[in-house]
């Protein structure tokens, strides 16, 4: 066999063993996401806030929910405009080479109307405009800095003509273009911890058309980190992240938002979706590693990079769910 030949077939067989291993889990070593509560159009789940209240965005508005409780209308002069109105919520960051710093508990939510941008939702409920990008963008991606390496800013990714821009504001609303021809992504991003390999620090996207993951670094450049080896496409593919924080306990919580979205391969059921207890113990997570959800299904995967990066099956979601946003994690006592 010809060089060139052999070399496509043992990629082509590296790939095989790779989808083999990636679905070769057992349903009983894995978790199962499960309703939580219903919420109509909800998109996103980020926090908890100071309070210990969960942010939940919707189509509709922003809601709280306090653990055991039930989603509470808050900021009722915000209406979402356009497309996922994924959120971010501040930690109450100082950036000195600004002068000012992002309010803790300020929530930050993208405008995919047709003039793009970020809207800012104070502690109180307050909206205003805190940032815009240029007419055609779709904001498509949100998430803070929590290492450093983009120097603590809000991080927004916006698409046109199936090309990413990112972006770095800072606290008063000043963006820096970052990359300008990344690839295009959607969806829950997340920066990785220092634990994690080669891409520590950089903002981590999914691709649902590819199933691929990126890491977008500060210096502009873009690295593949994964294939994620599961069904991709337009609204199919990974679409939700979040990183497993330390010390996330037995008594632990993920949770993840299921849009109700009527004509999509799957329709979803409209639910804060949530993993916990013997389910979350079932996933083995471990501090640090990547967890990654298809939006059809919310098949889930952990993936841990050092030297290399290795991934597992953990979860499955209701086969109806339609995953969309942030992965968010909540420690247990």
């Amino acid at each position: 066999m010809p060089g060139g030949r052999l070399l496509a077939a043992i990629a082509c067989l590296t790939l095989v063993v790779s989808l083999i291993a990636v679905e070769g889990f057992s349903q009983t070593t894995q978790g199962r996401w499960h309703p939580l509560v219903a919420l109509p159009g909800i998109v996103d789940v980020v926090g908890p806030r100071v309070d210990g209240r969960l942010v939940l965005a919707t189509r509709g508005g922003l809601f709280l929910l306090r653990p055991g409780g039930t989603p509470q209308p808050f900021a009722r002069g915000y209406v979402a405009a356009g497309g996922e109105p994924y959120v971010a919520l501040a930690h109450g960051r100082r950036l000195a080479s600004a002068g000012c710093s992002f309010r803790r508990d300020d929530v930050f939510a993208l405008d995919a109307s047709s003039t793009p941008g970020v809207v800012r939702v104070e502690g109180k409920g307050r909206a205003s405009r805190f940032a815009s990008f240029p007419t055609g963008a779709f904001p498509s991606g949100i998430a803070f800095d929590v290492v450093g390496r983009f120097g603590y800013r809000l991080l927004v990714t916006t698409v046109a003509r199936e090309q990413t821009t990112l972006y770095a504001i800072d606290c008063r609303g000043r963006s820096t273009p970052i990359t300008r021809a990344g690839p295009s992504v959607e969806g829950g991003l997340a920066v990785a911890p220092e634990s994690f390999g080669r891409f520590a620090g950089d903002l981590i996207a999914p691709d649902e058309r590819t199933g691929r993951i990126f890491a977008f670094g500060p210096g502009g450049g873009v690295r593949l980190v994964v294939e994620s080896g599961l069904p991709a496409g337009a609204d199919v593919g990974v679409e939700s992240i979040g990183f497993v924080p330390p010390r996330l306990g037995s008594r632990g919580t993920a949770y993840l938002a299921d849009l109700g979205a009527p004509g999509s391969p799957t329709e979803g059921t409209d639910s804060l979706l949530v993993l916990r207890g013997q389910e979350l113990a079932r996933a083995r997570l471990r501090a640090g590693e990547l967890v990654t959800a298809t939006e059809a299904g919310a098949r889930t995967l952990a993936i841990r990079c050092t030297r290399r990066c290795t991934i597992r099956r953990v979860a499955e979601g209701p086969a109806e769910a339609h995953g969309e946003g942030h992965i968010t994690f909540v420690p247990g006592p």
